[in-house]
């Protein structure tokens, strides 16, 4: 009979450019890619290790350890065996996101079809993604944006610090494109965060991410209740368990596979949005293509995406979903759209 086999290796991904933001910065990710094997089928996963996530590769690996798949042979019961995952411990929810995406490429693998078509979207209804442009000098921001400016729709700008009028200054010398806002829980005070939408509103931004500290909710909610853009959360967000405390509080949310645990809870978050009065954002760590492609089979079913992870890396290890003139294409390829390269 066949099993399920666990296989996982550590590897560092290599920024093209520092990746700086409210409260620090870096210039590589480590990440842990996992091969999930089944009947000489393989799957593919990825847990992508940002310090603010408080993961690295060792508990990653320690918690990969603990698994046993000997139980599971009908492959059919997903939820089954990701309830199982997710019950081993606590936290970690990288390294469940990479056991639950290696999971899905390789049952849609068998199943032959890519996961968009099993959640019946349209892959014609995929969203523009942002490109992210960190802080940084004036020169080198005019030199991120000058790079990609003609190959995307929308700019995602990273603020929340000292000099925010003068990164968006040194972007609108450039293009007009319209801009995306992630303030990382930069701004501390909503008076001062208002005044910065309506002027960010003036400068062309059409959205704004975790203006303030993830736990103040009330401000939040202020926020969104005066400000004349929409207000999504990342930081306060993480679980589908989480979405009914910030009701209310945001006008979006924003969906990442490395907080929530995967594929399958993801689905759930989007799915439950709309009742609950949420847009929903796709969201991403730097990435190999393996994740982003994951991510990317939801695209369809949410208004704005930031997807670019593998396009700030310089090793990335796959091919998969490709951003073209700035819109998601997604491929035919069965399971999450990936093949990988070395």
């Amino acid at each position: 009979m066949a099993r399920l086999n666990l296989r996982w290796q550590p590897y560092e991904l290599q920024l093209k450019y520092p990746f700086t933001i409210a409260t620090y910065s870096r210039t590589t990710t480590p990440v842990v890619l996992v091969e999930l094997e089944y009947d000489g089928i393989t799957g593919y996963g990825e847990a992508s290790l940002p310090q603010y996530l408080g993961a690295t590769q060792k508990t990653v690996i320690d918690f990969l350890e603990k698994i046993d798949f000997s139980t599971f042979n009908n492959l059919e019961k997903i939820e089954e065996i990701l309830s199982y995952i997710d019950n081993i411990e606590a936290g970690n929810t990288a390294a469940k996101a990479a056991v639950d995406i290696a999971l899905h490429d390789l049952t849609g693998k068998i199943k032959n079809k890519p996961w968009y078509k099993i959640w019946n979207l349209d892959p014609s209804k995929t969203p523009y993604s942002t490109y992210t442009i960190g802080m940084d000098t004036d020169d080198v921001v005019r030199k991120k944006v000058a790079e990609v400016a003609d190959d995307f729709k929308i700019l995602k700008v990273k603020l929340g610090g000292i000099n925010d009028k003068q990164i968006i200054s040194a972007i609108r010398s450039v293009t007009d494109l319209p801009l995306a806002i992630d303030a990382n829980q930069g701004w501390k005070d909503r008076m001062q965060a208002l005044d910065s939408i309506c002027w960010l509103k003036e400068q062309g931004a059409v959205m704004i991410e975790q203006p303030m500290i993830k736990n103040d909710l009330e401000s939040s909610a202020w926020l969104t209740s005066h400000s004349p853009l929409p207000i999504y959360a990342d930081e306060s967000i993480q679980r589908f368990a989480d979405m009914e405390r910030i009701k209310g509080a945001f006008s979006g949310i924003n969906i990442k596979l490395m907080k929530c645990t995967g594929l399958h809870e993801a689905w759930k978050m989007i799915t439950a949005a709309p009742q609950m009065g949420f847009d929903v954002m796709l969201g991403c760590m730097t990435e190999t293509s393996c994740a982003i492609s994951a991510a990317s089979q939801l695209s369809p079913a949410v208004k704005f995406a930031d997807l670019d992870g593998a396009l700030l890396i310089t090793n990335d290890c796959f091919l998969g979903t490709k951003i073209i003139n700035g819109k998601i294409v997604l491929n035919d390829l069965p399971g999450i759209g990936v093949k990988k390269i070395f």
